[in-house]
């Protein structure tokens, strides 16, 4: 229950801030390119409590998190409130689609970064002193659940952020035929996760991912 406890302590931080950032790009940049909804319903906020989703932000990772530390495992499946996006109201709809999608992965990646700098100024500085100290254990977990949450956003599978991005660089006919998929998204997603697919689908995007943050090492 310590372990477990303390595995909560160091996730908690890196969590709230990745899927707050990554929801407030997401309408930030639909803002920039012409759509006001998510600025109109308060949600490009830095406020995390704006973007959990109590049951999936909170009760399903908790309790994925105590049955795998119980039988063994990294099983750990959550998500926030998306944020409303009017894709009507963008200026050019198919086109900026792209970008607002993008924002979010990209928003991650951009905070994995981060997390490694922190790690490297705080080494630094002399304040980590060894792997197991609090503050170095929650900078590796930063940069594990961006990368993580990047890689499952830009699965190309409708809603993810992935699909967006497909969806808007696909010829128009093309593109509405795919869109058709949206409804059955996260069905197909809980079949991958089940079968153990969806871990070796998420691979490529996650070397990419460790790639560039060696980068910053």
């Amino acid at each position: 229950m310590d372990q477990l406890i303390q595995t909560i302590a160091v996730y908690a931080l890196p969590v709230l801030f990745a899927i707050t950032l990554h929801e407030a790009a997401h309408g930030y940049v639909a803002r920039y390119f012409g759509d006001p909804t998510a600025y109109q319903a308060g949600r490009i906020s830095l406020n995390p409590l704006r973007h959990i989703d109590p049951m999936g932000t909170i009760v399903v990772p908790l309790a994925l998190l105590f049955v795998t530390r119980l039988m063994g495992g990294g099983l750990l499946f959550g998500w926030a409130k998306p944020v409303p996006v009017n894709w009507s109201r963008l200026r050019r709809p198919k086109q900026d689609m792209l970008w607002v999608a993008l924002a979010g992965p990209a928003s991650n990646l951009l905070q994995a970064i981060f997390w490694v700098l922190f790690l490297r100024v705080m080494l630094s500085a002399g304040l980590i002193q060894h792997a197991d100290n609090f503050w170095a254990l929650m900078a590796q977990a930063g940069v594990e659940i961006n990368l993580i949450l990047m890689a499952l956003n830009l699965l190309p599978l409708p809603p993810l952020d992935g699909g967006r991005i497909v969806f808007s660089l696909l010829p128009p006919r093309m593109a509405w035929q795919y869109g058709r998929i949206e409804p059955y998204g996260f069905a197909i997603l809980i079949v991958l996760m089940v079968m153990g697919w969806l871990w070796p689908l998420m691979m490529p995007l996650l070397h990419f991912g460790q790639w560039v943050v060696r980068g910053f090492l």
